[in-house]
């Protein structure tokens, strides 16, 4: 399940961040109203959690613009507002769950397992594809033109990312925070390590590079065509 968390409270981001990933999901953060909804209208997420009251943008703002442009991922909202007429406001705006502050970490989860189980009508993602590489999720294999490729279970973690952010450019710090689950940078060349071990195997024996260097900035994973 890959989730978007909209939220600018460092200390609850971090708990849920590092919670929703140990229970095996793939997790992007935004701290503010603008960028998780540049976010949210950008990106291909199975489910959102936004907080209600955000800096820049109020997180019911953000549900009804996405609702106005046609976006229909599920959407929970988080908020200390907890009153009948909030909840209320809250399910009118758009959102399909509303949770209220605080919470426990399980509630939050089965929340989440029942807004997909909603959407169960809709045929789930089983494979990410970035030109004749493929991944298959259920499986966990990984092949390119046809060819299975053994890759650790970090490097799976670090490729699915990538697939998922195919042609964006992904910075160290992404990547530290949602494959590494680190929220600091730890001055090892670990990140360098694996993506060289990753380029090795999805790319040194055949003729199209996907993995590339961005100098400077991260790293991007696309196919030519």
């Amino acid at each position: 399940m890959h989730v978007l968390l909209v939220e600018d409270d460092q200390q609850v981001a971090s708990f849920l961040l590092k919670a929703l990933r140990e229970v095996g999901m793939l997790a992007d953060h935004a701290t503010d109203g603008k960028d998780g909804l540049l976010q949210a209208a950008g990106g291909n997420y199975d489910v959102l959690i936004i907080d209600r009251m955000l800096p820049s943008l109020d997180g019911l703002a953000i549900v009804r613009t996405l609702r106005a442009s046609g976006n229909n991922a599920p959407v929970l909202v988080l908020s200390a507002l907890g009153e009948v007429d909030d909840r209320v406001e809250g399910l009118r705006a758009g959102g399909d769950d509303y949770l209220v502050k605080p919470f426990a970490f399980a509630e939050l989860h089965a929340r989440l397992e029942a807004l997909m189980r909603r959407g169960a009508g809709e045929t789930p993602e089983t494979k990410l594809r970035v030109g004749d590489l493929e991944m298959n999720l259920l499986t966990r294999e990984v092949t390119r033109a046809g060819r299975r490729i053994h890759i650790q279970p970090r490097e799976f973690r670090l490729l699915e990312y990538l697939m998922r952010h195919e042609g964006q450019v992904v910075t160290r710090t992404m990547l530290l925070e949602n494959v590494w689950d680190y929220h600091f940078d730890p001055q090892t060349n670990v990140i360098d390590v694996h993506v060289s071990r990753l380029r090795a195997k999805i790319d040194k024996e055949f003729d199209e590079p996907l993995l590339q260097t961005v100098r400077g900035a991260g790293y991007v994973l696309r196919a030519s065509g």
